[in-house]
């Protein structure tokens, strides 16, 4: 089966969590999990019926006066030791998160750095929820502003990086005190479950409560998350997905006036200014598009080069396209994994044709490279119409086209030209034009002379419709916080 382990393959939980036990769904329905480079069906996993959220949400909401009363130390102490412990295993999950989500082998070692980082942020920010007293103004009495978890949580998570988007949202709410119910994406559960199974392990070796950490699995996500949204034991909502979900969540939150945090999509411009170093420049966009096989919401969407070096940057990119090696993510010297579905392949095909129909050059790639696999070749597309549909839409794939500007300021009102706003990145040697594009260009997160910019300990979100809130540093721990003032 793939290259997984026997030992991790015996071990891996395939069922329903909820209230500390491992269970088989309502009638005993699964789904299949899918390698997307063989297609080859890694586990049958359980199929969470609406009335099994509704379990898992039970659990949490029994477990949640329990958990609040804990003492922000011990919440530290649980999560330093499932750090501790993902690191341990970090081969097996990044054989697992290859398997079921095709990335090579050395992405996913990063990854599971990167995700099993913000279990150890929030173990050092657990204890840190400040409050504040005060005399008021007039003097007459004194104002207690304390904080205190919001209650149960909804974690719902996306397919592309199944460890750290599951880490990002489990290791704040834990440490404010929340328990949870996390629905991971059908595609890619399995390292999600994974990580859910060290949590409960380590909590009940600690004598702490069960339901903490709940987790349903589905491959029907509307028909178990909208009743959860309607039912008045949840108190908050935490999405990573699409804006187009997003928008329908935040309408279907709204009865129960929930809190919500939304990481949702992208158009990440990429701005080469002429006088940037073509040679880090080249580098940067490889990372910043080709992360994941370009399936990362922060990854650069559009490439805005000044027209004295367009030509250039687009041809030196495609030669770097071009030596790259595309394939298995466990076979050693990939570069380039898999989409995650046909679908996938399907959308960036007709991307890459609806640019060249509007006069697009396609400088490498431009095909899916046959044998079996979801694949689509890494693509570099020229003299790209600002109008085309690659440049207007989210690409969650390997093309990077390229569209000339001619000064600074046609490059930020390009860079603007978006309903979107997560992330952007900007090549100069200028210090004034950096600053420029860090104050005016709209995007919650600015990479300068850099292509990848996520970090545990920073903030991560997006303005306008890319999101509400933030993940990560001392923020990710306020989306799951409230605030309370008590007037002495």
């Amino acid at each position: 089966m793939s290259s997984l382990s026997p030992a991790l393959v015996a071990h891996l939980p395939t069922g329903m969590l909820a209230g500390g036990q491992w269970t088989a769904a309502s009638g005993g329905r699964t789904f299949e999990v899918v390698d997307p480079a063989t297609g080859e069906v890694l586990f049958d996993v359980a199929d969470a019926s609406p009335e099994d959220g509704r379990r898992a949400l039970g659990s949490a909401a029994d477990a949640a006066a329990e958990w609040r009363a804990v003492a922000p130390r011990e919440r530290s102490e649980l999560l330093r030791a499932v750090y501790e412990r993902i690191v341990a295993r970090s081969g097996a999950f990044a054989s697992l998160i290859t398997a079921e989500c095709g990335k090579p082998l050395a992405e996913a070692r990063a990854e599971v750095t990167y995700g099993a980082d913000f279990l150890r942020w929030y173990a050092e920010q657990a204890v840190r929820a400040d409050g504040l007293v005060r005399t008021a103004p007039a003097g007459a009495n004194r104002q207690l502003v304390h904080r205190r978890p919001v209650g149960p949580a909804l974690l719902v998570t996306p397919w592309n990086f199944p460890i750290a988007m599951a880490t990002r949202k489990i290791g704040p709410a834990l440490a404010a005190g929340c328990p949870v119910v996390i629905k991971p994406a059908h595609q890619t559960p399995l390292t999600t479950m994974l990580v859910a199974e060290v949590i409960r392990s380590e909590a009940a070796e600690r004598g702490l409560p069960a339901g903490i950490v709940n987790v349903v699995p589905t491959a029907s996500s509307s028909d178990l998350v909208a009743p959860l949204l309607g039912d008045d034991r949840l108190r908050k909502l935490s999405f990573t997905g699409s804006t187009a979900v997003g928008r329908t969540l935040l309408k279907q939150a709204a009865d129960q006036v929930l809190r919500t945090s939304m990481e949702l999509g992208g158009n990440a411009p990429f701005i080469v200014f002429a006088d940037a170093d073509l040679d880090a420049a080249v580098e940067g966009a490889t990372v910043a598009k080709l992360r994941n096989a370009g399936q990362s919401c922060v990854a650069a969407n559009r490439f805005l080069v000044h027209d004295s070096v367009a030509r250039e940057f687009a041809q030196r990119l495609a030669d770097r396209f071009a030596g790259l090696r595309v394939g298995r993510g466990d076979v050693d010297g990939v570069d380039v994994g898999p989409l995650i579905d046909e679908k996938a392949v399907a959308k960036v095909a007709e991307l890459v044709d609806d640019a060249t129909g509007r006069g697009a050059q396609v400088l490498t790639g431009g095909d899916r490279p046959d044998g079996p696999g979801t694949f689509f070749s890494p693509t570099v597309l020229s003299g790209v119409d600002t109008d085309a549909r690659v440049v207007r839409e989210e690409i969650f794939g390997p093309v990077a086209p390229v569209v000339a500007f001619g000064d600074d300021d046609e490059a930020i009102a390009l860079a603007n030209d978006t309903e979107y706003g997560l992330a952007a990145y900007a090549y100069t040697a200028s210090l004034a034009r950096a600053l420029r594009v860090g104050s005016e260009v709209d995007a919650g997160m600015i990479g300068i002379n850099r292509g990848m910019v996520s970090d545990a300990s920073a903030p991560f979100g997006g303005l306008k419709q890319s999101g509400l809130g933030r993940e990560g540093g001392e923020a990710g721990l306020e989306e799951f916080l409230e605030t309370v003032y008590v007037a002495l």
